[in-house]
């Protein structure tokens, strides 16, 4: 059996388009800024957002936002 043509096809499907992988190291680049210890402590206080320490509301907001640009960039490599 000759599964050569299988391989190539995967291999072909799995490659990423240049801009996307650019776009994702781009975003991973922006979280490691983003979850730096300087940046970060300034987001460290006393004050509350609907009871919760402000730190933590930017560390899940960011985490959020960072899984919504991936996925939408993921997604538009799938077209």
């Amino acid at each position: 059996m000759n599964f050569t043509g299988w391989s190539i096809i995967i291999y072909q499907s799995s490659i990423m388009k240049k801009r996307h992988e650019q776009k994702l190291i781009i975003l991973s680049i922006g979280l490691l800024i983003a979850f730096s210890i300087p940046i970060s402590l300034l987001f460290n206080s006393s004050r509350e957002v609907f009871g919760y320490p402000i730190i933590l509301v930017y560390i899940f907001a960011v985490w959020m936002i960072s899984i919504i640009i991936s996925f939408a960039i993921v997604k538009k490599h799938d077209e």
